[in-house]
């Protein structure tokens, strides 16, 4: 039989890509993985930040960041726009945040996209990222308007809320509204008591990963004004222990948040040198 060569053969058999992908350290299964699940890191390190604004033209603003360990957040902003009720009372602005997660940022299984429990996930990311944006943004410039924030979480390595709270803020800043101060985000996770000590509860990690959330007793994330010094927004829930323990994590949060607050003003002061320059 004549062989057609305008086909490329292939061997007769085929291994999934998964048995040579390199497998992370904290995410191994049985013995192995938990060994080294459980290697000690410092708990007061931050993760690598890769921050770009200004990257949409469709979008008024727009920022890019990216952890590392694989959490990549897309923001855009618009606004002002007129608000729909013309006819009503002068007052305030209104700022309007949606957050969506992309149907393959999750490593592992995950709810059906699109299902109820995906979409008051979101919903309750949305509330809370308007929680930690609202103290921000001077809303009292901008009567009968509203200012648009959309959020897409394109891969969850851990630290999602964080990350996208920094990334709308800078998508703000881009976009040319005013504001008091960027929103910088930070989340901590705490393990539970039986991982590290059968005693007691290991101690809080900084910008954990996706693994070391998913493990985790308590989570919280803290939004900070770092030039103003004040905390726009606490969210977090789990059994963290006594309450001296979730103070000494909220000092460490407003730490990691002033640590990356320059970050993200250079990354600010490219994008104008850059629109400057266009």
């Amino acid at each position: 039989m004549p062989l057609d060569h305008r086909r490329l053969h292939g061997p007769e058999d085929s291994q999934p890509p998964e048995l040579w992908a390199a497998r992370p350290r904290d995410a191994g299964g049985g013995e192995e993985g938990e060994e080294s699940g459980a290697a000690p890191r410092d708990p007061c390190a931050l993760r690598p930040l890769f921050a770009r604004a200004g990257l949409l033209s469709q979008a008024e603003g727009s920022a890019y960041v990216e952890l590392s360990g694989g959490t990549k957040v897309l923001c855009a902003a618009w606004g002002p726009r007129e608000a729909a009720e013309p006819g009503g009372a002068v007052g305030a602005g209104r700022l309007l945040c949606d957050f969506r997660r992309a149907p393959f940022c999750a490593r592992g299984a995950r709810p059906r996209p699109g299902g109820a429990a995906e979409r008051e996930a979101e919903r309750e990311a949305a509330a809370a990222l308007r929680e930690a944006l609202e103290p921000a943004v001077r809303l009292s410039r901008y009567p009968r308007a509203r200012l648009v924030v959309s959020a897409l979480l394109l891969q969850d390595g851990g630290s999602a809320l964080a990350a996208a709270v920094s990334a709308a803020s800078l998508a703000l800043a881009d976009a040319g509204v005013e504001m008091y101060d960027l929103a910088v985000g930070c989340a901590l996770c705490r393990p539970p008591p039986g991982d590290r000590d059968a005693s007691a509860a290991g101690p809080w990690l900084l910008q954990p990963g996706e693994a070391e959330e998913r493990g985790s007793a308590a989570r919280l994330t803290v939004a900070l004004l770092p030039a103003l010094n004040q905390v726009s927004a606490v969210l977090g829930g789990g059994r963290g222990g006594e309450p001296e323990g979730w103070a000494a994590a909220l000092r460490l949060g407003v730490e990691g948040c002033q640590r990356l607050y320059p970050v993200l003003r250079h990354c600010l002061l490219r994008a104008a040198r850059r629109r400057d320059g266009a």
